[in-house]
């Protein structure tokens, strides 16, 4: 009798332990792929004892390790673990393969002044200044390593500003939770007295093709001596990854908070995207109408945005899911390029498009 009782004690004790076993939302595990930038033969960005891959490497390691440690719901996937080089889209494609809940890209910055320095994040879009450009090129450069670049990537030229116009018409509909992680990233980076850059947007191609909200983290400038020794030490490795988990872990619990709300009140009817204006455009005679786009947001913004500079009579346009913003309506030509040299003092990477009979394009 007391063997019986044991084994129903033993029983219990398991079935105890079975339901109080941490799990994910809803019980599916989350999978996030972490992106060392570059590796292999391409170093990346060089500083006077460093080289980028190394750095991002390192720093993507302990990431990884530290989210395996503190979250047992959590499949940790790399796109390298060692030095060896990796094509962009593979890198992306890994992540779609294991469908991925995250990706985060990390690399380390340069630039020719050697005094800039800070942590930046960014998403996919249109890079909205010369600086983020810059950033995407030199990034996006590592394509030229690959074998039929020029075929996979479908003709983009990573040191062309043209080809960065495709990213002018990316459909993301992962934005807004993409924009959160680096928000998260780049608050933990501040608690860590990093210099705060910002999250930013750019069209970088590692980013391009991924189906789920992802990011590109930018630990901070290697062509800045004091960061490069800062990046390549343990102790800021560590505090750099340290920065990282904490933003994870604060984006991870607002998933779970959110495919646990999803699960009671899911309607039984597919939701509806929120109303928005859509810009009415001329479409008698054959008429072009010629306007300067100054900006897109995921999101509608107040009337008095601070990122709209104090224009008051912007008017915007859906597409893809993102707030075009415009400035200025004109049929002139030279009225709108007159408006667009102006326009750009505030806005750099401000440009023309034409509405004609409702089918937009871009003026180069």
């Amino acid at each position: 009798m007391l063997r019986f009782y044991k084994k129903m004690r033993n029983f219990f004790l398991y079935i105890c332990l079975f339901l109080l076993a941490p799990v994910g939302a809803g019980g599916k595990e989350f999978t996030l792929v972490i992106d060392p930038g570059h590796g292999g033969k391409d170093p990346g960005a060089l500083g006077s004892i460093a080289k980028e891959k190394n750095i991002n490497l390192a720093v993507a390691l302990k990431v990884g390790e530290l989210i395996a440690e503190r979250h047992g719901d959590v499949r940790v996937i790399y796109t390298r673990r060692n030095d060896h080089f990796v094509d962009l889209d593979e890198r992306a494609g890994i992540a779609n393969r294991n469908k991925a809940d995250l990706f985060i890209s990390i690399h380390a910055n340069a630039l020719s002044r050697k005094d800039i320095k800070g942590t930046e994040t960014y998403t996919l879009g249109l890079a909205r200044t010369d600086e983020n450009l810059q950033v995407a090129m030199r990034e996006n450069a590592a394509i030229l390593l690959e074998n039929d670049y020029m075929q996979k990537y479908e003709g983009f030229n990573p040191h062309s500003t043209e080809s960065y116009i495709i990213f002018e018409f990316m459909q993301n509909r992962h934005v807004e939770q993409s924009i959160s992680f680096a928000s998260q990233v780049q608050k933990e980076f501040i608690a860590a007295r990093r210099i705060n850059r910002g999250v930013r947007q750019a069209g970088f191609l590692v980013l391009r093709k991924t189906s789920m909200p992802s990011a590109l983290v930018e630990l901070g400038y290697i062509s800045n001596a004091e960061e490069e020794h800062y990046m390549t030490s343990a102790a800021g490795q560590t505090q750099l990854s340290k920065a990282l988990c904490e933003a994870f872990t604060r984006f991870k619990r607002e998933y779970d908070h959110k495919q646990g709300t999803a699960k009671i009140t899911a309607p039984t009817t597919a939701p509806t995207q929120p109303a928005a204006r859509k810009e009415v455009y001329p479409t008698t005679d054959g008429r072009t109408v010629y306007k300067v786009q100054i900006l897109a947001s995921g999101r509608k913004l107040p009337a008095k945005a601070r990122v709209l500079k104090g224009y008051s009579h912007t008017r915007y346009y859906v597409e893809n899911g993102m707030y075009k913003y415009t400035y200025g309506e004109t049929t002139d030509i030279m009225e709108i390029k007159a408006i667009r040299k102006k326009v750009s003092r505030d806005f750099k990477d401000a440009f023309i498009i034409a509405i004609t009979d409702g089918e937009k394009t871009i003026v180069r």
